[in-house]
């Protein structure tokens, strides 16, 4: 921008005076308002030693504050460590009591392989299971898996038939012993004579799966049977996945195609028909609800008592309706040694606890 008349005669007059004329504060004035504006985007120019010392004590300032969170960290995981480390304990004491007292209720209540060892254990319990329900695992990684999970039932019948406990449910999520009843009827018969002795004094045994009579004795074996009314009996139920939702979806399914074609009006579709209906599932023909004072809250069909051989409670896809009332106790164990094998003494421990269970049916 060129200078006006007036501001370029005075700078002219200046410059023939060598600058007396305006001196260096009138030239500032002359020449200011004709410079540009100063460039935003222009780097600063470099702090001066004595700036560069002022700010120097704020930063000592913020690596403190930045030490202070990191102090709190540190802290709050030495505090998690020492929980997990007293959990940890805890936990351990536990199983090691409980593996303790498991073994010393194994060493005082072994059966011996005699019913009335095991009558002895539970005849001052207040009361005793009319129908027990039993969850096993089948270990398929392990060799010989059948041959003891089979083994196990038959343990469980003779154990279950010793108490006077007449109907017995077996829960295996997969569903492979219904495919194998001949052989565990032979072997379940072949632990009862081995417990009780020879018939008549070794108690009859029947299996059922699904309301439907899966493997039945001999004619000669139900005359001889029929003849011999004093003779006690076990019903074994073979229970798995397929029993469960599958089931109420087969129901649904049922219900709905009679509801269609009119064979039954949707009013007489009932909570009590469906509750009947679904109960049939885990019922052994002919049963009928407990006799106990539990009888008017507990169905035909429905466990009185549930034992799960595991270190926690998994119900494997156990039908949910059939146990809506059920008492469900868990044998326990360490979880890092794998699977908890099928004992007497975990057993018996389940029938004392249902025998000083209350009762309430969610009042």
């Amino acid at each position: 921008m060129p200078l006006n008349a007036p501001d370029l005669q005075n700078y002219r007059k200046d410059v023939a005076s060598k600058g007396s004329a305006l001196g260096g504060t009138g030239r500032e004035t002359l020449i200011k308002p004709y410079l540009p504006e100063p460039h935003k985007h222009r780097k600063p120019a470099p702090p001066s030693p004595m700036e560069t010392a002022k700010k120097s004590k704020p930063a000592r300032r913020g690596r403190k504050q930045r030490i202070r969170p990191f102090l709190r960290q540190k802290f709050h995981f030495l505090i998690y460590f020492v929980i997990q480390v007293i959990y940890g304990i805890i936990i351990r004491f536990y199983h090691g009591w409980h593996a303790v007292s498991d073994r010393i209720v194994a060493i005082m209540h072994y059966h011996h392989r005699s019913p009335e060892y095991i009558q002895r254990d539970v005849k001052d319990l207040s009361r005793i299971p009319e129908h027990l329900s039993v969850i096993l695992r089948y270990k398929v990684e392990e060799d010989g898996a059948l041959e003891s999970l089979m083994d196990e039932v038959a343990e469980l019948s003779a154990w279950s038939a010793a108490a006077g406990i007449p109907t017995l449910s077996i829960y295996e999520k997969s569903g492979i012993l219904k495919s194998y009843t001949s052989s565990l009827q032979d072997l379940v018969d072949q632990k009862l004579v081995s417990y009780f002795g020879p018939a008549p004094a070794a108690p009859s045994s029947k299996i059922y799966s699904s309301n439907q009579t899966l493997h039945s004795p001999s004619p000669e074996h139900n005359s001889r049977a029929n003849s011999q009314s004093g003779r006690r009996h076990i019903n074994l139920l073979l229970l798995s996945a397929a029993d469960g939702r599958d089931t109420l979806v087969d129901l649904t399914r049922t219900l709905t195609e009679m509801a269609q074609a009119k064979k039954i009006r949707p009013r007489d579709i009932t909570s009590d028909l469906i509750n009947t209906e679904i109960s049939a599932t885990t019922a052994v023909p002919g049963s009928q609800a407990p006799s106990t004072n539990a009888k008017k809250e507990v169905g035909a069909g429905e466990p009185e008592l549930v034992i799960v051989f595991g270190p926690y409670v998994k119900l494997e896809g156990y039908p949910p309706w059939q146990i809506r009332l059920s008492e469900i106790f868990c044998v326990g164990g360490d979880p890092s040694q794998g699977n908890v094998p099928v004992e007497y003494q975990g057993f018996l421990r389940g029938l004392w606890k249902f025998a000083g269970a209350e009762m309430r049916f969610g009042r």
